[in-house]
């Protein structure tokens, strides 16, 4: 038992540096912005090199861990983001930027499909929603950790000096993972017999070659991207964009910028509590209707919330709004991990890399158009329309997601 506590201290410990770092740069936005000389559509583009990147490496780096394992491949791609991390607090040209953040963004890529392989070699099913909402559930306090770690050290320091300090604790996190943890539970030292059985370590062998021909030929898997790419495409808004519309599209002043900890506190609640009830639904009505009726109610409300914060002015009701319409797209979020993990099986990291694809493509999308649609009608509020419309569409493809057919 104190060996799957360790193990998932660490994957704890791992995703709120992942959100620190992801959303530093958001944080930082509005600073570096007028610094570089950066105007709303070079922004977006910006923010959309991390997303291109993080999309096109989510396959090979899920894949990788399959077959290598999940403690070369996550020492690797830590120590690879937090280098490029402390890179971004270097750059003094708009171009080079673009590229460390690509950069960047290709390490992040094998965070959440190897942290899966974790879970699937570590945990029993009927906890992989439960285990997946932690791990969100860090990721998001990351992300409130942010603003509040972030705005200090920039009025004091400058914006640089973020970047550098919160490269350098990924580096710490990845020596310490590579020295403890190992591939499978009957590998690592010290785990006696009882805790083997308790830990049903009976695993699958490495899967070789993903059932393409199965997988997109199944209506839940292809539902499965879609209704990705669509609540991804409004999630990303918060990673990338939030910041920046706070001070330009509602006034906010830098120090006034600690308010933007409160949708990240709501979503940690949300992934972790979302996490344990689709799997107590799963137990109750099985896996269609456990992981469906969470995501149809959950991005169906996130619709409405989206709509709600776009006609409100007030800058508190505006976080508010926001702070509710992100706490049901990630109560829905650790239901999404589980269904990747039920239709996976051996091939979990592989299937949480093709999720995460179409996600962010969602993303990429999101955070270029966001730029342009400011451009085009001058308003900061514009492109919370097609937020909302995405968001009421996943809410229908989960209609059509049946996590109890597993892949062949």
């Amino acid at each position: 038992m104190r060996h799957r506590h360790g193990v998932l201290g660490f994957l704890v410990l791992l995703f709120a540096i992942t959100y620190i770092d992801r959303v530093c740069i958001s944080v930082a936005g509005p600073r570096m912005q007028e610094d570089l000389g950066i105007d709303p559509v070079g922004w977006g583009w910006v923010t959309a090199m991390f997303t291109l990147s993080y999309a096109l490496f989510e396959i090979p780096t899920g894949t990788m861990g399959d077959r290598l394992g999940p403690r070369r491949v996550l020492t690797r791609i830590v120590a690879w983001w937090s280098a490029f991390t402390a890179l971004t607090g270097a750059v003094s040209h708009y171009y080079l930027l673009l590229l460390v953040r690509f950069c960047f963004g290709a390490g992040e890529a094998g965070a959440f499909p190897n942290a899966s392989i974790v879970i699937s070699r570590w945990f029993p099913a009927s906890r992989r929603a439960s285990m997946s909402g932690v791990m969100l559930m860090a990721s998001q306090l990351g992300g409130a950790m942010a603003p509040l770690l972030v705005v200090p050290i920039q009025m004091r320091y400058g914006w640089r000096a973020s970047f550098f300090v919160f490269g350098a604790v990924g580096v710490v996190w990845a020596v310490a993972w590579y020295a403890w943890f190992r591939d499978t539970p009957a590998e690592q030292r010290g785990v006696s017999e009882a805790e083997l059985a308790e830990l049903s370590t009976a695993q699958p062998a490495p899967a070789h070659g993903f059932p393409w021909r199965f997988a997109l030929r199944s209506e839940s898997v292809l539902a499965m991207l879609g209704m990705a790419f669509c609540y991804i495409y409004t999630y990303s808004f918060f990673q990338t964009w939030l910041h920046t519309f706070l001070v330009r599209g509602r006034g906010f002043s830098e120090g006034s910028l600690m308010l933007s900890a409160l949708p990240y506190a709501i979503a940690a609640v949300a992934n972790i509590g979302g996490g344990a009830a689709s799997d107590a639904l799963v137990r109750r009505l099985g896996p269609m209707w456990g992981r469906r009726s969470i995501g149809v109610v959950a991005l169906g409300g996130a619709c409405l919330f989206t709509l709600a914060a776009m006609m409100t002015a007030h800058q508190l009701l505006t976080v508010v709004w926001l702070s509710l319409a992100y706490g049901a797209i990630t109560f829905q979020q650790s239901g999404v991990f589980g269904v990747c993990l039920d239709l996976g099986r051996r091939h979990a990291g592989a299937v949480v890399g093709l999720m995460n694809t179409s996600a962010q493509v969602g993303g990429l999308i999101s955070s270029v158009s966001y730029g342009y649609i400011v451009e085009r009608y001058g308003s900061y509020d514009a492109p919370f329309v097609p937020m909302a419309v995405l968001l009421f569409v996943g809410a229908l493809l989960w209609l059509r997601i049946d996590a109890s057919e597993p892949l062949a």
